[in-house]
């Protein structure tokens, strides 16, 4: 544990598992408080066990994000146990149906919006208002490059990663001025559970063939790398050091600036 983050209180849904739980235990080793935050309490609960075995500060919280009343208890939950969070990190995310747009089950397209769009705004709406209040802050958007552009029998994927892209930019140029500032990230190719879970499916080896061979040509060893990066660039982020990237859309693999790899 570092005393780098010794001043940040972050606030991380989907921070269960995979990219949300990697970025949750980097920010708590750099010394930040953590709140971990899913709709899976078992998920967090091993996140924020771990998190404390290795001398961290961390707190498991229930929230669902496109639930406005518990996004306001999460966050409230939050900012009881360790303050006011300047670092929001809107990691949660679900895949989506795949198939040609209007065709596929239009509820479960619409849920998929709800996750990524509007559980992003909730949480942003829950958090904004303090981070002005106490001079700033910065929300991490995790985007994906599937929003920008087509991407084929993917729309409801596709889609809610284009808008949390454009909302994010929103976000930035409306708020820079009270010292909020706003990222939307592209984290990479990371073999995570929702990728795992990718490989499985019989949706997307008939509808998303190239994903599924993206995926399969990822090895371990490139996975890892991918994951260390996103630690790495999280706590710079954290720490205020890629502010001139605000409020845009960021490959960590291509746009970060210097050597955040550290090798």
């Amino acid at each position: 544990m570092s005393a780098r983050l010794a001043n940040t209180v972050a606030f991380v849904t989907g921070g269960g598992r995979g990219l949300g739980a990697g970025i949750a235990t980097a920010l708590a080793e750099a010394g930040a408080a953590v709140a971990v935050a899913a709709r899976t309490m078992a998920q967090v609960e091993e996140t924020v066990a771990s998190i404390g075995a290795a001398g961290g500060r961390a707190l498991a919280v229930r929230c669902d994000v496109t639930d406005r009343e518990s996004v306001a208890a999460a966050y409230a939950e939050a900012k009881a146990a360790f303050g006011v969070p300047n670092l929001l990190v809107n990691n949660a995310g679900v895949q989506g149906p795949l198939g040609p747009a209007g065709l596929v089950d239009t509820q479960a397209w619409w849920d998929t919006q709800s996750v990524h769009v509007l559980g992003a705004l909730l949480c942003i709406s829950a958090a904004l208002p303090d981070m002005i209040a106490n001079g700033g802050g910065r929300i991490l958007n995790i985007a994906s490059q599937a929003g920008t552009f087509v991407a084929p029998f993917a729309s409801a994927y596709a889609v809610a990663k284009a808008s949390l892209i454009r909302l994010t930019e929103h976000i930035d140029v409306e708020q820079q001025d009270a010292g909020v500032r706003a990222f939307a990230i592209q984290p990479g190719t990371i073999m995570t559970a929702m990728a795992e879970e990718t490989l499985r499916s019989e949706q997307a080896r008939a509808f998303a063939k190239p994903l599924v061979s993206l995926l399969e040509a990822t090895t371990e060893e490139e996975s890892a790398e991918g994951m260390a990066r996103l630690r790495l660039f999280a706590v710079a982020l954290a720490a205020g050091e890629h502010d001139a990237l605000a409020g845009r859309y960021v490959d960590i693999e291509k746009d970060i600036p210097g050597n955040v790899t550290g090798n």
